[in-house]
């Protein structure tokens, strides 16, 4: 028998993410659809579900609140299946095949305590109590390696904010993060997203529709609606012809750290290139690779954790710049090399630079904060800062803005490309 649920995903390639990794936040806009994605991926879970007594949860920050958002829609949606039992004093949901969805607060923590999930899904877990995460819910997808999805609008700088960060370093293979703002994913009309910009205050509007994180913090260097609009913008091969290839390299500093190569021809950044627990023999040999194949004008290392990187390259016949992060800057105006490279390429964003949407890419831009000293130079936040507030580092934004470590001029004696056999050097 054939069962058609009155449901149209508005965000297919979202399910295919809900289904492809155990741990995944969304981040999303007002007025995503974020409740009804969440309880139709419960219900195609407990369908699906073939092990006995299959358990599936929906926990909003208070239960009044699940009820009143959640549960109509968890009925409405369910009501075609055939022998579907409706417990309303509980907020459940049993299916033919005993599988059970149920609606919970997280104000009531007790109830979720002794149980066992197969899939369950925290709306807006900012609003929750860490520990409801921590020390209930995780402990109660042990037994049968159950997943969670995590969703929700930005509120600052909380569990929901670390949760998020996690799923974007990419060092474990069962976590993800995902972003949609209300500008790229045109769910809101073009005219009625300017017209509650136009009625809201600009934090608000960020917070809710753009998901900024920072929205209330007034120094942040690159806003989140600048790296939208840099992710927005397109051109042709013509269009950057004129300009040097330049190639940034930041090397990994800790073992869960990321090394990244990234391309960058005049207003264009290219889909960078992330390695990770790689030692420096091989990223270097990954390196000249990488230059071979795209024959820069010139090639920038961070010195801080990349010098073994920088000796074999030169070995191995290419020309690298090394740049010292926390050395003198060419501008007066600012404390190092990092705050003004940093500046360099929020003024190219401004210009018109285009970036790959890249989850990871725009949070890393979006990221540091800034200030000025007691002789008026800029200092921006540091590396290690960053890392200690997120959880991670920002490796990819960083080996972009070394693309700006220094003017560079279109050559016809780009790096050539280099055959080499690596016992040579033996």
């Amino acid at each position: 028998m054939i069962v058609k649920i009155p449901y149209k995903p508005r965000h297919p390639k979202v399910h295919a993410l809900l289904e492809s990794y155990r741990f995944i936040t969304v981040v999303a806009h007002r007025r995503f659809g974020k409740t009804v994605l969440a309880v139709n991926h419960l219900i195609k879970g407990a369908v699906r579900c073939h092990r006995r007594a299959g358990r599936f949860g929906y926990i909003a920050p208070f239960l009044n609140q699940a009820k009143m958002i959640a549960w109509d829609y968890l009925r409405y949606y369910t009501a075609p299946i055939p022998g579907i039992k409706v417990n309303a004093s509980e907020l459940s949901v049993t299916l033919p095949n005993g599988s059970m969805i149920r609606i919970f607060g997280a104000d009531n923590p007790d109830a979720l305590r002794g149980g066992y999930f197969d899939i369950v899904v925290l709306d807006e877990v900012a609003q929750m109590k860490p520990e409801v995460w921590h020390e209930i819910i995780r402990p109660a997808l042990a037994d049968r390696k159950g997943s969670a999805v995590f969703i929700g609008t930005p509120k600052g700088q909380n569990i929901f904010k670390e949760l998020f960060d996690r799923g974007l370093k990419g060092d474990d293979p069962e976590w993800t993060s995902v972003m949609y703002r209300a500008d790229e994913t045109g769910v809101i009309e073009e005219r009625e997203l300017a017209s509650l910009k136009a009625e809201m205050s600009d934090n608000a509007f960020r917070q809710e529709f753009l998901c900024d994180f920072s929205a209330e913090s007034d120094d942040i260097l690159i806003p989140i609606d600048l790296v939208s609009v840099a992710v927005k913008r397109q051109y042709v091969e013509r269009d950057i012809a004129y300009a040097p290839v330049v190639i940034g390299v930041d090397v990994a500093r800790f073992g869960d750290d990321a090394t990244v190569f990234f391309k960058r021809q005049g207003l264009v950044a290219f889909e960078p290139v992330v390695i990770r627990k790689l030692d420096n023999m091989a990223v270097a040999d990954r390196l000249v690779s990488f230059i071979a194949e795209n024959r820069p004008d010139a090639v920038f290392v961070d010195a801080g954790a990349g010098a073994g990187v920088i000796d074999r390259v030169r070995q191995l016949g290419c020309t690298v710049t090394e740049v010292a992060f926390g050395g003198r800057a060419l501008s007066e105006k600012y404390r190092n090399r990092r705050a003004e490279m940093w500046i360099e390429m929020a003024a190219w964003l401004r210009s018109g630079g285009q970036i790959p949407d890249h989850a990871t890419l725009k949070a890393d831009l979006s990221a540091p904060t800034y200030l000025f000293d007691t002789s008026g130079k800029m200092v921006l936040e540091s590396k290690e800062k960053i890392k200690e507030r997120l959880g991670r580092s920002p490796d990819l934004a960083d080996a972009l803005a070394l693309t700006f470590a220094a003017p560079v001029g279109k050559s016809d004696n780009r790096v050539e490309r280099v055959e080499y056999n690596p016992l040579d050097m033996f």
